[in-house]
């Protein structure tokens, strides 16, 4: 019983030694790259949104056409 809980210790403590040793190996990227790429997500994810309010009002005007010819 003992000897499981020392493994299971010494599993933790290896894993958080691992863990410490691949955190120093990040490499972050420029504070400027960053800006740059949140930017165009941001613009990108907008102009997807209007596009998609778009085709769908126009879909919603052309069901309703639809409705109204054929009711």
């Amino acid at each position: 019983m003992a000897e499981e809980n020392v493994k299971k210790t010494n599993k933790v403590v290896k894993f958080f030694k691992d863990l410490k040793r691949e955190l120093k190996n990040i490499v972050w990227s420029p504070k400027k790259d960053v800006v740059k790429n949140t930017t165009v997500v941001v613009v990108v994810t907008a102009i997807a949104a209007v596009v998609i309010m778009l085709v769908d009002a126009g879909l919603s005007k052309c069901l309703d056409l639809l409705v109204t010819l054929f009711h």
